[in-house]
């Protein structure tokens, strides 16, 4: 039987929320009290379908139960406002330092591109030592993913042309990511948080894993 050679990958790109750290908590909390201190109500149970989505189109979710689709702007405002205020620190996932550590190691670049807002990676990024250099929120992207933008952007800056997007990895926990990596024309790498392995491999995951330690164990063998 022919076996291939295990390649460690040209550059590494990481998603955030579900990847590196679990967040659900921190932003359930801040979706929870912006909905309240806007509406004086409590908010609806968060849908699977939303993960990875971008705050704008979760916040227009949110109001389109209560037929207010007009305040998805303030909802979407007001919530990372509450999230930089009443901060929780997400909790890390494992594998996250010991992966990083192994990249930089080889010298692979390495950096995170997320549809999260960048007060909260900077926040959480500070909060937990993390090793992340190159950091990109939505902010920074005219188009969150499922567009393939967020990727690319991280890519370019950490040094890469289009022709290396074939050897780049990508590390996504949700669907929406996923198709993001697979538009870039990289290798998305999925992650065991939210959706089932066929779920991952269906989207265009080529390996999972767990959580990145599994994976750090796979590359570093």
């Amino acid at each position: 039987m022919h076996k291939t050679t295990k390649m460690i990958p040209k550059g590494v790109l990481f998603d955030f929320d579900g990847v590196v750290v679990d967040s659900a908590e921190s932003h359930n909390s801040a979706w929870s009290s912006a909905f309240k201190e806007l509406f004086g109500e409590d908010i609806a149970p968060f849908p699977k379908s939303l993960g990875g989505k971008s705050p704008m189109v979760i916040a227009n979710y949110f109001c389109g139960v209560i037929g207010k689709e007009d305040q998805t702007e303030a909802l979407f405002f007001l919530k990372d406002k509450h999230l930089d205020i009443y901060f929780k620190t997400p909790k890390l996932l494992p594998g996250v330092h010991e992966i990083v550590a192994f990249l930089n190691d080889k010298n692979v670049p390495n950096g995170v591109a997320s549809n999260a807002t960048k007060q909260f990676l900077k926040n959480s990024i500070h909060h937990l030592n993390l090793d992340f250099t190159t950091v990109f929120g939505l902010q920074d992207y005219e188009k969150p993913k499922p567009s393939p933008e967020a990727y690319i952007t991280l890519a370019n800056a950490l040094g890469f042309k289009e022709n290396d997007f074939k050897e780049i990895w990508v590390f996504e926990d949700s669907l929406t990511g996923t198709t993001a990596a697979k538009l870039a024309g990289m290798i998305p790498i999925g992650i065991l948080t939210h959706f089932s392995e066929q779920e991952l491999k269906d989207a265009g995951s080529e390996l999972v894993f767990e959580t990145l330690f599994e994976a750090y164990q796979y590359l570093s063998e």
